[in-house]
C-alpha cells in the first residue's frame, strides 16, 4: 500500500511536468474537430483576443512570461499600491456622487447616503450643478472633520473651492482634519467644454492649499472626458499623464516645489465591466505616475491617488437593471486595482436624476464587496497573477507610447487645440463601434436577448451635462436609435414592426438559428413571430399570412434543409406577401432563394436600418 507524503497533497509528485508544447498539441486536436488546421503557435493565436491599443489577450500565461518587479505596497514603483496598508485596514473609500440643483434635495440625499455607508460625498457644483453659495445648505448635518468632500466644479473651481474652505473654517474643521479635493481641472473642462481656462487660478489655488490645508487637494486630473468620448484605456492613461504634467509644470512654475506639486493633484478614471483591463490600468497608472515622478526629482512623492468612478459608457437606457451588474463587476475591478476612492453610479444614472433605491443599491454595491466578499483584505490581490501583470506591463507601455505623442505635439493644451485628441478619440470609437454594430461586443439586454415588452424607466431629468468639446457616447447609441424608431412606430400604429420567422424542420435543425435571429430583430425593436408548429413548403404562406409580419421574412435551419426546401418555402413566403426573405446562415447558402443573409458577424445596425426603412418606420 502506498503511503501519502504528510501534506496530502503532492498526488501528482510522480508524474513528469507537462510541458507548453504538450498543451498547444491539445488544443490542436480541439480545433482540429471544429475544421481548423492550425499548429504550434498558430493554434495559440487562434484563441487568442485582440484587444485595443494593439494588445492581444492570450489563452495561457505561464511563469517564463516576464515582467519588471512590482515591488511593494506604499513603495516605487507603486503598482500595488500607494500605501503600505493598501485598502486593507478600512476598505475603499466609498464616495457617492451627487447630482442637483437643488441645496435642500442634495442635503437629504448627502445624510442618506453617509448614514447608511457612504464614507465621503462627491458633488456636482456650478453649471451642471449646485451653486457654489448653496454649498452651505446641501451640507448642512454633514461632519465635515469625518466625511471627506470632493468638488466637481467646472469653470467655477475658485468660487467653489472658497465656498468649502469657508464652511471648514465657520464651522471651526481645522486644517488638519478637512479633507477634500477641491476640482479645479481647467484641462479636464475644456474637454469637456472647449472653453479654455488660465492654469494660473488654479496653481494659485493650490499654492493656497499646500500652505494651510495639509489634506486638501485643489486639483483633479480627470479622465473621464476621454473615456466618454470613446478612448482606449491606453489612451485614458496617456491624456492623464499630459494632463497631470501640464499641472505640474504650473504648479512648480508658481512657486511650489515638486513633491508639493504632486500632493496636490488627485486622478479620476473609468472602470468597466472589464474586470482584467480595469484592474490594470489602475495599476499601470501608478506605475507611470511613478515613473513621472521620479523624473522630476521627487520619487516619493509618486503614490497615486486614484479615484475611480464606474463607467457611464458601458451604462444601458433600455434593461437598466443589468447596470446594476455591471456596475458591481467595475466595482470589484476598481477594488482590486487598488483605487483610493470609489464611486458606483446608479443603475438609473442615464434616465435622469437617479432615485432613493438606485441609490442605495449603488453604496450597498461597496458595502457587500467590502464586509461580505472580504475584498480589501489582500492588497493587491492580483498581483503574481501571470495575465494581470502582463496586461498592466504590455497597458504601461502603450500609454506611455501616446504621453509621448501628446507631449511632442505641444502637450495636452495644444493636443485638445489642435484636434489631435478628438481626432484619435474618434477613431478609436468608430472601431470599436463596428464591433458593437456586429455584436463581436455584445450588449446584454440591448443586442444580446433584448426585452421589447420591458417598462420604461421613468426619471426626473437631470441637470443637463456640459457640452460643446469631446462628445459623450455610449455603447448603446446606435441600438437605442433603432428601439426609438420602434416605440414611435408603436405609440403611432398600436404595434411593433414584425418579422415572420420561418423555422424549417424539427427543433433540432432550426432553434440554433430562430434563437440567434430572434434575438438580433428584436434588438432593433422588431418582434419576430414564428408559428409554433415547423413551417414546411406547404404550410409557409398560410403561416406568414397569419403572422401580421411587415413585408420581412426569415428562414431559418440547418444547411441540409435549405437546401432541400429554401426555394420552395421562399416562394410560398412570396406568394403571401413576403417582400424581403432573409437566410440565418452562412452567405451564399440557398443564394437563389433568398434576397439576404443574417449571420454571426454581420453588421446587426445597418440590417436593422435597412428592414426598418423598408418596413416604412420613420427615422
Amino acid at each position: 500500500m502506498t503511503v501519502l507524503p504528510d501534506d496530502g497533497l503532492s498526488l501528482a509528485a510522480e508524474f513528469p511536468d507537462a510541458t507548453h508544447e504538450q498543451w498547444q498539441r491539445l488544443v490542436e486536436g480541439v480545433l482540429r474537430k471544429s475544421g481548423k488546421e492550425v499548429s504550434g503557435e498558430a493554434a495559440e493565436d487562434a484563441l487568442s483576443t485582440k484587444l485595443e491599443d494593439g494588445l492581444t489577450t492570450r489563452p495561457l500565461y505561464t511563469a517564463p512570461e516576464t515582467v519588471p518587479d512590482t515591488g511593494f505596497p506604499g513603495f516605487a514603483p507603486f503598482v500595488r499600491g500607494g500605501r503600505a496598508e493598501g485598502n486593507a485596514a478600512s476598505g475603499w473609500d466609498v464616495r457617492q456622487r451627487i447630482a442637483g440643483t437643488d441645496p435642500v434635495r442634495v442635503n437629504d440625499a448627502a445624510l442618506a447616503d453617509l448614514e447608511n455607508g457612504t464614507t465621503s460625498l462627491w458633488l456636482a457644483v456650478g453649471d451642471a450643478g449646485l451653486p457654489a453659495d448653496g454649498l452651505s445648505r446641501a451640507l448642512d448635518g454633514v461632519y465635515l472633520d469625518l466625511a471627506p468632500v470632493s468638488l466637481d466644479p467646472g469653470a467655477q473651481y475658485a468660487e467653489a473651492a472658497r465656498a468649502l474652505l469657508a464652511l471648514y473654517t465657520e464651522r471651526g474643521v481645522s486644517p488638519q482634519d478637512a479633507r477634500a479635493c477641491l476640482g479645479a481641472d481647467p484641462l479636464g473642462h475644456e474637454a469637456r467644454t472647449g472653453e479654455a481656462l488660465d492654469l494660473a487660478g488654479a496653481a494659485a489655488l493650490a499654492r493656497e492649499t499646500a500652505a494651510a490645508w495639509p489634506h486638501v487637494r485643489a486639483l483633479a486630473v480627470d479622465a473621464l472626458p476621454y473615456h466618454e468620448a470613446g478612448g482606449s484605456a491606453a489612451e485614458e492613461l496617456g491624456l492623464s499623464l499630459a494632463t497631470g504634467v501640464a499641472y505640474l509644470r504650473a504648479l512648480t512654475g508658481a512657486g511650489l516645489d515638486a513633491e508639493a506639486a504632486f500632493g496636490q493633484l488627485e486622478f479620476r478614471y473609468s472602470a468597466t465591466a472589464d474586470q482584467f483591463l480595469t484592474i490594470a490600468k489602475l495599476r499601470a497608472a501608478r506605475r507611470l505616475w511613478a515613473r513621472i515622478a521620479e523624473a522630476c526629482g521627487a520619487p516619493r512623492a509618486g503614490a497615486q491617488r486614484q479615484h475611480a468612478v464606474t463607467s457611464p459608457v458601458m451604462m444601458t437606457r433600455r434593461d437598466p437593471w443589468v447596470n446594476m451588474l455591471r456596475t458591481t463587476v467595475a466595482c470589484m475591478a476598481a477594488g482590486v486595482g487598488g483605487a483610493d476612492s470609489v464611486t458606483v453610479l446608479p443603475f438609473d444614472q442615464e434616465l435622469g436624476l437617479p432615485d432613493a433605491f438606485a441609490r442605495r443599491v449603488s453604496r450597498n454595491t461597496s458595502t457587500i464587496l467590502l464586509e461580505e466578499s472580504h475584498l480589501a483584505r489582500v492588497i493587491d490581490p492580483a498581483g503574481g497573477s501571470y495575465y494581470v501583470e502582463r496586461l498592466t506591463d504590455e497597458l504601461a507601455h502603450a500609454a506611455w507610447e501616446f504621453f509621448q505623442t501628446v507631449e511632442k505635439a505641444g502637450g495636452q493644451a495644444a493636443a485638445l487645440r489642435s484636434g489631435l485628441v478628438a481626432e484619435r478619440l474618434a477613431a478609436t470609437w468608430a472601431e470599436r463601434s463596428k464591433k458593437l454594430a456586429r455584436r463581436r461586443e455584445p450588449i446584454t439586454g440591448v443586442s444580446e436577448f433584448p426585452l421589447l415588452s420591458e417598462k420604461p424607466v421613468v426619471r426626473e431629468p437631470a441637470p443637463a451635462p456640459l457640452t460643446g468639446g469631446l462628445p459623450r457616447v455610449r455603447r448603446d447609441e446606435a441600438f437605442e436609435a433603432l428601439r426609438a424608431r420602434s416605440d414611435a412606430h408603436l405609440a403611432a400604429t398600436g404595434a411593433r414592426p414584425t418579422v415572420f420567422l420561418a423555422a424549417l424542420g424539427p427543433a433540432a435543425a432550426h432553434t440554433g438559428r430562430a434563437t440567434f435571429a430572434s434575438n438580433l430583430f428584436q434588438a432593433g425593436g422588431v418582434t419576430p413571430v414564428h408559428d409554433p408548429v415547423s413551417v414546411t413548403p406547404e404550410s409557409a404562406a398560410a403561416a406568414y399570412a397569419a403572422s401580421g409580419a411587415d413585408g420581412m421574412a426569415v428562414l431559418c435551419s440547418s444547411d441540409a434543409l435549405y437546401e432541400e426546401q429554401a426555394e420552395a418555402v421562399a416562394a410560398a413566403l412570396r406568394s403571401a406577401g413576403a417582400t424581403t426573405v432573409f437566410l440565418a446562415g452562412k452567405p451564399g447558402t440557398a443564394a437563389a432563394a433568398v434576397d439576404e443573409y443574417v449571420f454571426a458577424g454581420c453588421d446587426a445596425v445597418a440590417v436593422l436600418s435597412s428592414v426598418l426603412d423598408r418596413m416604412g418606420v420613420p427615422s
